[in-house]
């Protein structure tokens, strides 16, 4: 039996009505129309650009540097908005001395703003090649002399490298290290700091003194003082010293971290050779050589570190080794053993045997315990490889203190004492310091004998 079909139900029209769907497409086009303007501009784009400018003046770089994430539109005219006069006039702060007279909080302050406009920059220029975005910035950055490597009159007393420092540090916070450097190429292009570095480190220490405070200035304010993580500045400083042979990366290394004059903040290139010094005028020199060190860069061995140490304690001539055993000291266990090793295993032993004298000696003068002087030597006793070389080694430590002080006796019975008697205190505390190493040496010995 045949079904019937059922027509009861309502057609549905193939076509809607021509009416409607006009009004449906105007809508739809309408939309369409406005949201191209409101991805790029959104209700900014209802205001003329003086307007938007104005808006501008009311806000912090820090919400600008916000602003200008919202659209490549945006970010242009804030770019646009740096280069009119009353933008730099307001962004680039140039009261790089006056600070001074108020405190450091006046100082941290303008740190913070050039840490946030480097943030800015980095921000507005997201999209530009390296190389294009570094021409910018300078471009912008070039109205501000104190940014220059001569461009202060009183480089010591002005902030502008320590912010163009802060500022390229913000810049570059994140970048791999073929775009850092990239940077380092045109900074040193920029201000031909590798020929003003030849001229430093060919010539007699001291003959250009105030070229070599300008590059100790650049390099610390600038390149390697803003860093929070050690392996960034252990990168700086590669970039700075790797390209010079190992003599020439001892004298910049004075150069940058060595002791200064109180007088005139130069480079104190005689602090190492006239006599004692004391802990602060080797710490610069002790925490670049731990950088070097410590960060396991491959760019820098062992054995490099150890060489740079060793060419270093002859910069400008051979030091006290008073102050040369002080900077192992600051310098960490690790080096310290490694640079006795060193010279143990090279045959230097008489050399090694007074180095543990004044290592001793500096233990006793600023307080330090002394047995770790002696299990220092106790350590460096198994790097010989018999025990006819370890004896030796031993009576050349015994001979070493006798020798020491008969010279330091000589030295006063001759007549050549200082005013306020330095060089009998030295005599008194290296006697102090023979019978305190002796002491733990006994006790040590003691100690194995009794266990």
């Amino acid at each position: 039996m045949a079904s019937k079909i059922n027509t009861g139900f309502t057609v549905i029209p193939s076509q809607k009505y021509r009416r409607s769907n006009r009004r449906s497409s105007d809508f739809s086009n309408t939309l369409d129309s406005e949201a191209q303007p409101l991805s790029t501009l959104g209700s900014f784009k209802a205001l003329p650009l003086e307007v938007f400018q104005i808006i501008l003046k009311y806000l912090s770089v820090k919400d600008i540097s916000m602003l200008s994430m919202v659209s490549k539109t945006v970010s242009q005219n804030i770019i646009n908005y740096i280069s009119t006069s009353s933008g730099s006039k307001r962004l680039l702060l140039q009261d790089f001395h006056t600070l001074e007279l108020h405190g450091r909080r006046q100082n941290f302050g303008i740190l913070e703003h050039y840490r946030s406009l480097g943030l800015l920059f980095k921000r507005c220029t997201l999209l530009l090649p390296t190389k294009e975005r570094l021409k910018y910035i300078h471009k912008i950055l070039t109205e501000i002399p104190c940014f220059k490597f001569n461009g202060c009159a009183a480089p010591i007393q002005c902030l502008g490298l320590s912010c163009y420092g802060m500022f390229l540090q913000t810049l570059t916070a994140g970048w791999d290290d073929l775009e850092c450097h990239r940077v380092y190429n045109f900074l040193c292009e920029l201000t031909n700091l590798s020929r003003k570095m030849q001229a430093v480190v060919c010539n007699k220490p001291g003959s250009s003194r105030k070229l070599e405070l300008r590059i100790r200035l650049f390099c610390r304010n600038v390149l390697l003082d803003h860093w929070s993580q050690r392996s960034d500045s252990a990168f700086w400083l590669t970039r700075i010293l790797k390209p010079w042979p190992m003599v020439n990366q001892a004298r910049l290394l004075y150069i940058i971290f060595g002791p200064i004059s109180p007088q005139d903040g130069q480079v104190f290139w005689q602090k190492m050779i006239e006599g004692p010094t004391d802990e602060s005028s080797l710490k610069g020199l002790a925490e670049a050589i731990k950088l070097l060190y410590d960060t396991g860069t491959k760019e820098w061995t062992a054995d490099d570190v150890i060489s740079l140490v060793d060419e270093l304690s002859v910069v400008p001539r051979e030091w006290l080794l008073e102050n040369n055993a002080r900077l192992l000291i600051l310098s960490g266990n690790s080096i310290c053993f490694t640079f006795m090793a060193s010279k143990a295993v090279n045959g230097r032993a008489t050399e090694l045997a007074r180095l543990v004298v004044f290592l001793a000696l500096v233990c006793e003068k600023e307080l330090y315990c002394m047995d770790w002087a002696v299990k220092m030597m106790q350590k460096v006793c198994k790097v010989f490889n018999t025990p006819i070389e370890r004896n030796n080694f031993l009576q050349s430590v015994a001979n070493a203190f006798a020798c020491v002080i008969m010279e330091m006796l000589q030295s006063i019975m001759s007549g050549d004492r200082d005013e306020d008697d330095r060089s009998f205190l030295n005599l008194f505390h290296l006697v102090h310091a023979q019978a305190n190493f002796h002491k733990e040496v006994l006790y040590l010995t003691m100690g194995s004998v009794s266990s």
